[in-house]
């Protein structure tokens, strides 16, 4: 394995991610920004999200424009790699809840691409909608 691909050495939840990825102050509702060493079918699935066909997207495509990451550096750190990216949604205990999985990930500091799963959730009671 090269020095800049990587195993996903941990999983849970980081508020680096989130401050990177996901909008800082949400309008509605809550994001949380995770990662696992699960395949992405297997995250949604898991989760009873009803899942979109996967799309293979450019690196700036696939984490959007909502945080606060330097858009050059994770361009030049995938260098043209794309990334599985898988949208998917659920009611649940009162909840809506959409989920986007990547794989693979950069890691918060931008200076290696991880082998596992990068999820990304937006929640908000349904009495909220």
């Amino acid at each position: 394995m090269s020095r800049i691909f990587e195993p996903a050495t941990t999983a849970g939840c980081d508020p680096a991610f989130a401050g990177l990825f996901a909008p800082a102050m949400a309008r509605l509702g809550t994001y949380e920004v995770c990662t696992t060493d699960e395949i992405p079918t297997r995250v949604l699935a898991r989760g009873g999200f009803k899942a979109a066909e996967p799309e293979r997207l450019e690196v700036l495509d696939a984490l959007g424009a909502a945080g606060t990451y330097d858009r050059e550096r994770a361009a030049q750190l995938f260098n043209g790699r794309r990334i599985d990216v898988r949208r998917g949604w659920r009611i649940a205990d009162g909840r809506f809840e959409s989920m986007t999985t990547l794989s693979p990930y950069p890691d918060p500091a931008l200076t290696s691409i991880h082998e596992g799963t990068l999820i990304i959730r937006w929640s908000i009671p349904l009495r909220e909608l």
